[in-house]
């Protein structure tokens, strides 16, 4: 058995049988979690051995490795809870360096290719981001103040404690939101806050119902939603704010972005970038989430991200630190996708599901076990723009939170 070469070094934590294509089994490690997996051709023993990272997703989605025992996100917690010694696995170890080798050119976005790496992911049916979205189809982590929370509530929050941050403290103020997605939380912002929000977004399907929503909400006076990219936009804003989108930007474009974020926020603004981050230092990009799901995407080191905001000129004057709050949301998602699945294979089909189950569930499990986190990074260009204490954070957001409460408890 190819494979067994590969798992013999790399399994101690949890039990793994694998089945291969001639029908011989073999376990490795020991505990729980049990899994079973079968390979159904040699072929795929060869490709998991020379580029794991790659190929067990295309096997997955292909159906050339099954489950059998357990279910998938089983077995890739059970990779993940032993990502250490795959990682000092040679061939891994190889396939990192050469990552990291050209995670300049594989990140490399300029406005044109930006745009289509948006459309790959963002301009998908509609009716997909329903089935697993929030009713808001907010696509980012949310925030749990209790871990018992919905995750309609766990979004609401993440809203209310971004706009806490933002500190909006008189009506009027202007807002640009980089990467604004289907407009949640720019309508937030000019309903709560009484703000004049513009929104940017590169996809299509983002745009025209971030417009359709504004409009029935009778909020199209306070909020402008544009099909632009950030680095075309002119003028200065009392806010600026970011979430989910910095993660697209690619590494050679960060000196880019910050300029931009320092140019376009007034003297005395408040800047706000939440982004999907790393525990470790700078790394690359997994290969098959690069090739299928986000092309360009990186997510950075806070020491990469640090190192250019300090050349900018721009005082940090926050950071805060979203641990297993993705993983709670993407477990949220993944619950949905499973119990829509075959909604979503009536609009696609079987390889595309696969595909999507092995996202969700490997990107929850990255969250879990393999130093993935959200960093939530405030910005300005005076350090007096904000307080000098965190108090205004949480007096903002038990201000807002007080009429809610009532109004469920009558």
């Amino acid at each position: 058995m190819l494979a067994a070469l590969l798992f013999r070094q790399v399994v101690r934590e949890g039990t793994l049988t694998v089945v291969d294509a001639a029908g011989k089994s073999e376990t490795f490690g020991r505990g729980e979690p049990r899994v079973t997996v079968r390979l159904h051709d040699r072929a795929t023993e060869y490709k998991l051995l020379t580029n794991p990272k790659l190929h067990l997703g295309e096997a997955y989605m292909d159906g050339r490795l099954t489950v059998e025992d357990g279910s998938l996100y089983d077995f890739l917690e059970l990779a993940g809870r032993n990502v250490v010694n795959v990682e000092q696995h040679p061939l891994w170890g190889m396939f990192d360096r050469v990552g990291r080798a050209l995670r300049p050119i594989q990140t490399f976005n300029p406005v044109s290719r930006a745009r289509r790496n948006v459309a790959h992911h963002y301009d998908l049916s509609g009716e997909l981001y329903d089935l697993f979205l929030d009713s808001d189809r907010q696509y980012s982590c949310a925030y749990f103040t209790h871990p018992d929370n919905t995750l309609e509530q766990a979004q609401h929050d993440k809203k209310r404690h971004i706009a806490a941050k933002l500190r909006l403290d008189r009506p009027g103020l202007s807002v640009l939101d980089i990467g604004s997605g289907w407009g949640g939380l720019g309508l937030y912002l000019a309903n709560t806050a009484d703000a004049q929000v513009t929104g940017l977004t590169l996809s299509d399907e983002q745009i025209k119902l971030s417009r359709e929503r504004a409009r029935k909400a009778g909020l199209d006076g306070r909020v402008d939603f544009k099909l632009e990219d950030y680095r075309n936009l002119s003028g200065r804003f009392d806010r600026i704010v970011s979430v989910g989108m910095f993660e697209h930007v690619g590494t050679a474009h960060y000196p880019e972005f910050f300029r931009t974020v320092r140019d376009r926020l007034a003297d005395d603004g408040v800047a706000l970038l939440h982004s999907i981050g790393r525990m470790d230092p700078p790394g690359g990009t997994n290969p098959w989430l690069r090739k299928y799901i986000f092309p360009g995407g990186y997510t950075p080191a806070l020491s990469e991200v640090l190192a250019v905001v300090e050349r900018t000129g721009l005082w940090v004057t926050d950071i805060e630190i979203l641990r297993l709050h993705y993983a709670e949301t993407l477990r949220a998602w993944r619950e949905r996708f499973m119990a829509n699945r075959d909604r979503v294979k009536d609009l696609y089909d079987e390889r595309f599901c696969r595909m999507w189950e092995f996202y969700l569930a490997g990107c929850e499990v990255s969250f879990r076990h393999m130093g993935q986190m959200v960093f939530q990074m405030q910005l300005a260009r005076r350090q007096d723009a904000v307080p000098l204490t965190r108090d205004y954070i949480t007096d903002w957001e038990r201000a807002q939170a007080a009429p809610q409460e009532a109004v469920a408890a009558e």
